[in-house]
């Protein structure tokens, strides 16, 4: 059992002093404070949907689809939250974010190394992104493995197979016989339909505040966020559609 040791306060509990000290502005800017703040409250979420997706991956391999299905539509939920973020992040102007711009000086929301850890347990694996991350570093090391392990994809594949389902098609042509499988494919279309509305509303936020100009650590800003609309994590559960 876990033990509740007597005294032990909410704030001790959430080691609140850690959490709310770790905000520390290097401007006296009143909006660089709402800038961290997102930006480390979507890096709690990712941390969330990466042990929801490992729980799945876990789930799956063990043919508990009923289980994964909680696990999966909980990331989709957190998508949602995090998708709705930009909008008050956007509450900023264009001349509130540009005051305090250069104190951010080479870092960027590319380098983050727990957003591509994600992008790879889905299955979208450009090894590229090794690159923006140090070697000998945690979030390095992480990449790698998952880079090297298995996705949520494979996972479902293996599944899917182990099943006796001939196809992703087949599975969708019969439903019925399938449901399992169906139902598991239904719930990846919808973390794969978030996450495109994720990166719309990033790139549309990222338009409204610095418009068409370079985005900080020298990435391309919105024309690079354009260039990713079209990424799928399960391109083939997109492509079956059209055949049905």
């Amino acid at each position: 059992m876990t033990a509740h040791p007597a005294g032990m306060s909410y704030a001790d509990y959430l080691q609140l002093q850690s959490l709310l000290s770790a905000q520390q502005p290097l401007s006296d800017l009143h909006d660089e404070m709402l800038f961290i703040v997102i930006h480390q409250t979507k890096e709690l979420w990712l941390k969330q949907m990466l042990h929801e997706v490992d729980l799945a991956i876990r789930l799956i391999d063990s043919d508990d689809f009923a289980a994964a299905y909680k696990a999966l539509a909980r990331v989709s939920r957190i998508q949602s939250v995090m998708t709705l973020s930009w909008d008050v992040l956007a509450t900023m102007t264009p001349v509130d974010y540009s005051a305090f711009r250069h104190v951010l000086g080479t870092s960027s929301g590319f380098q983050s190394a727990q957003f591509r850890e994600l992008e790879y347990k889905f299955g979208i694996k450009d090894p590229r992104f090794l690159d923006y991350q140090e070697g000998g570093t945690e979030g390095r090391a992480r990449l790698q493995a998952a880079l090297d392990g298995p996705s949520l994809w494979d996972a479902a594949d293996s599944a899917r197979r182990r099943q006796g389902a001939e196809s992703w098609l087949h599975v969708y042509r019969d439903t019925e016989r399938w449901f399992a499988l169906y139902q598991l494919a239904e719930k990846m279309v919808d973390i794969d339909d978030a996450l495109s509305g994720w990166r719309h509303k990033h790139l549309l936020t990222v338009e409204r505040i610095i418009g068409n100009k370079m985005g900080t650590g020298g990435s391309a800003g919105a024309s690079y966020l354009a260039s990713t609309l079209s990424k799928r994590a399960f391109p083939e559960l997109w492509d079956l559609r059209t055949q049905l």
